[in-house]
């Protein structure tokens, strides 16, 4: 009764709160202020669910962060040096007729004198150009006639002969450069508290110091909320058709035109290899292996995979005597610099495998129900990203495979804004409401180079 009679004497709510530490819904109700009774509270916010942050994969990656100054990014990309040509079939003569793929009637496709490699062996040279009816003629070099080949297939361009005497080549073959480009997104997320719920002190430790201020809570959660989804627009974000998506407010025109973005899986799904199985065997490895290979990938990467995964390729490992498989070789460790302590601390475990080293790594993400764990059949299963620094086509600068930027100029950073706005609750004066809002805002994209030697794991 000592503390009624406290506040009835002149202790202020805002007091009494602090000392009985009164949950914000205990205001509404003048019974629950009545109630002497403290109870036998224990003030630590248990994490039920981890920290649920699931940012991170771009920074192990190594992705940098760059400023930029325009609506797109452009960067550009070296094709092959070296061609194969599609053909549909070929006659059996003493000149046989190579039949081209459609649309191969450019007159730099195949040269007169280039020497082809067939699928059966055949070594061949192009001794005259069918333009209009895209094809060849081809001469055994073997002498005789070309043996007939009726199923389509590719023919590898090995080098050219000429006779003695003979001019140069008046044409010749260039190495395809594409330029690429992806656009920048915006996000933005927001927090209000009015000023009553402003100054209500909450039963638990919001922060673990000490601090039961009810609405910190709700603006920290807001902030990870926004890092995770932010991180998640740079993986699954997707370019939208031709003309952009126009955004309505309850069908009236007027939020504007979104023109979407490449994210990482999208850049990867259209240029780079797609793994489909369950990963679980050296025969699931050795697959991807060989199409990396292909790639001309290099020799160290870092698997993202969901829990799964992850417990297969453990259990692969552990049978390392019998596989040929090593853990956590030393010396294999360059994105880590040399450094296996390191890669532990970061928890990774490390398996070699055909001269490639894979250091794995759990991925929350894709093992969270609310996020991408929430798929009854695993829509993906992890993801292969090369650790090495590739070469711009156009101006030969190395820079690492991911490269995630934002618009700034002159201090102006658009990459993670944070400001409040309020009318004079918890100190800031901008309008007249009674209430502080807490706004994020990033406006960035993520550029995936030489996409082709990444991988994504599917079921």
């Amino acid at each position: 009764m000592s503390v009624i009679a406290s506040k009835n004497g002149g202790d202020t709510p805002s007091a009494y709160a602090q000392s009985l530490k009164l949950s914000p819904d205990a205001y509404v109700s003048l019974g629950s202020l009545i109630d002497p009774t403290k109870p036998d509270n224990r003030d630590l916010l248990i994490q039920t669910f981890g920290d649920q942050g699931i940012t991170g994969f771009l920074q192990l990656t190594g992705a940098v962060k760059n400023a930029g100054t325009a609506d797109q990014v452009q960067y550009w990309e070296n094709g092959r040096l070296h061609r194969s040509v599609a053909f549909t079939g070929l006659t059996a003569a003493a000149p046989g007729v190579l039949t081209l793929g459609s649309g191969a009637n450019n007159p730099v496709v195949l040269r007169l004198n280039d020497v082809l490699l067939l699928p059966d062996g055949q070594r061949v040279v192009v001794t005259d150009q069918d333009h209009s009816n895209d094809a060849v003629e081809v001469r055994n070099l073997a002498g005789g006639s070309t043996a007939a080949i009726t199923v389509a297939g590719n023919a590898v361009v090995i080098g050219n002969v000429h006779a003695q005497g003979t001019d140069q080549p008046s044409t010749f073959y260039d190495t395809p450069i594409v330029l690429r480009n992806n656009d920048y997104i915006i996000t933005k997320e927001t927090y209000e508290v009015n000023g009553s719920q402003a100054t209500n002190i909450g039963w638990v430790d919001v922060t673990g110091s000490g601090d039961y201020r009810w609405y910190v809570k709700g603006e920290m959660d807001t902030r990870k909320r926004f890092m995770n989804q932010r991180e998640m627009m740079m993986l699954f974000a997707q370019r939208v058709g031709s003309g952009g998506v126009a955004l309505n407010a309850d069908g009236e025109a007027g939020l504007g035109t979104i023109t979407g973005s490449e994210g990482y899986f999208a850049a990867v799904e259209d240029r780079g290899i797609t793994a489909t199985g369950d990963f679980d065997s050296l025969q699931d490895i050795d697959n991807i292996i060989l199409l990396l290979d292909k790639q001309g990938a290099p020799s160290e990467y870092a698997m993202y995979v969901n829990t799964q995964t992850s417990l297969h390729m453990d259990d692969m490992v552990a049978s390392g005597i019998a596989t040929s498989v090593t853990a956590g070789l030393p010396g294999q460790f360059g994105s880590f610099n040399n450094s296996p302590d390191l890669a532990v601390q970061l928890g990774f475990k490390s398996f070699t495998r055909g001269g490639y080293t894979f250091h794995k790594h759990d991925w929350k993400l894709l093992n969270d129900p609310t996020l991408l764990g929430a798929f009854s059949t695993p829509l993906f299963k992890g993801a292969m990203v090369p650790l090495s620094n590739v070469a711009d086509a156009k101006t030969g600068e190395k820079a690492p495979a991911l490269e995630m930027n934002y618009k700034a100029v002159n201090g102006y950073s658009r990459e993670m804004e944070h400001w409040v706005t309020g009318g004079g609750v918890l100190g800031f004066n901008t309008d007249g409401t009674d209430t502080a809002k807490f706004h994020y805002r990033s406006e960035c994209n993520l550029v995936t180079r030489a996409a082709n030697q990444h991988v994504v794991l599917k079921s």
